[in-house]
């Protein structure tokens, strides 16, 4: 016998975003390597004061730094591929962030299908 978390109607509605949210950036990352993220960042940013006080909170904060580490690493690879010493490092971060990606949507969605808020990034 399985126990299901019932939430209300209000937190499984944002909810329910933030998981269409999760599809959005990985379309975008597996279809145009996240060239597309930008539109599930605008509504992160929109969303995320609806969802204050619940778990999916964390889960709008989770996607929006994702996406600027994304971007940077993305940047900071471009910057490497000026040079043509520096191309196949350029190579390697660019494959190396789409990983990192790739894992944080993965653990996201998993943590969001569970009802757990994902870990706060402490500076």
């Amino acid at each position: 016998m399985s126990q299901d978390l019932l939430l209300d109607q209000p937190t499984q509605s944002i909810k329910d975003l933030a998981w269409w949210l999760y599809i959005f950036h990985a379309l975008s990352l597996v279809f145009a390597l996240g060239a597309f993220s930008w539109i599930p960042l605008i509504i992160s940013y929109l969303k995320r004061g609806d969802a204050a006080g619940t778990f999916v909170y964390s889960h709008h904060s989770w996607q929006i730094s994702s996406f600027w580490w994304y971007l940077f690493w993305i940047i900071a690879g471009g910057l490497c591929f000026i040079t043509f010493i520096g191309i196949p490092l350029a190579y390697l971060i660019w494959f190396g962030a789409w990983i990192w990606k790739a894992y944080r949507l993965i653990r996201g969605f998993i943590d969001l299908n569970d009802n757990r808020a994902m870990p706060s990034m402490q500076r």
